[in-house]
């Protein structure tokens, strides 16, 4: 009984990685064609909530950690970004599209303004998203670039959350998170590839795509000001 019982854990697992592998494969191949991105934001977006509801924010309430928090605040602000690229291609001037990029702008300068934080407390870590990896010893003036990059990241985050100079700001820190990706992140990946454990190499891949992943996350923001002109990424006001 315990066998089959496991057997059927065992294949309802990977049948649920399967599910979650074919929804990120659809999802981006929609937003890289820009074939009804409305739905495949809007899903993904919903599908990240969800996994952070039921999976990363209950660990993260009962062990604490920054590290559990951080991964919860990444997540969500990954969901954020696919709701503003969805409220993009809903047309932003509508009342679901407007609404889609103002939640997905509070959470993207949530998620700034607590790694910018985090950058201040860690100034060792890898830069962009405040994780356990530090950069390696060969990049010098390590606690300079933390520094910036803590400071770049609540400035944004701040004209984020109070929706002044958001496409500036969206600009100069995703511009700034992806040269962190080419120089940093990229060098490390490759000795990451270089090491004959498996487990190195999945972190080095883990830590380039959430990084670079997370720029886009801001672009996004940046884009759906250029796309949309005079959208006024302010919560609704109601009569």
């Amino acid at each position: 009984m315990n066998t089959k019982r496991g057997l059927f854990f065992a294949f309802l697992c990977a049948g649920v990685v399967g599910v979650f592998s074919l929804a990120l494969i659809a999802a981006s191949l929609s937003i890289g064609t820009k074939t009804q991105v409305r739905w495949s934001g809007l899903l993904f977006g919903i599908m990240m909530f969800l996994f952070v509801a039921m999976i990363h924010f209950p660990g993260a309430v009962t062990s604490g950690g920054r590290i559990l928090w951080t991964i919860v605040i990444r997540e969500m602000s990954f969901g954020g970004g696919s709701w503003v690229l969805a409220g993009i291609a809903m047309g932003g001037s509508r009342a679901q599209g407007k609404n889609l990029i103002a939640v997905g702008r509070v959470l993207i300068a949530i998620a700034a303004i607590f790694f910018g934080v985090q950058h201040f407390l860690h100034p060792l870590g890898l830069p962009g998203v405040p994780l356990e990896k530090q950069m390696p010893t060969w990049i010098p003036a390590r606690p300079f670039i933390d520094y910036l990059t803590g400071t770049f990241l609540i400035v944004a985050g701040v004209c984020f959350l109070l929706a002044r100079k958001t496409r500036m700001a969206a600009t100069y820190l995703g511009a700034w998170i992806v040269l962190l990706v080419v120089v940093i992140y990229g060098p490390v990946l490759i000795g990451a590839l270089a090491d004959p454990s498996t487990a190195v190499k999945v972190e080095g891949l883990n830590y380039f795509a959430d990084t670079l992943l997370f720029g886009g996350v801001i672009l996004s923001l940046a884009r759906a000001m250029t796309a949309i002109p005079g959208l006024q990424l302010r919560w609704p006001q109601h009569n």
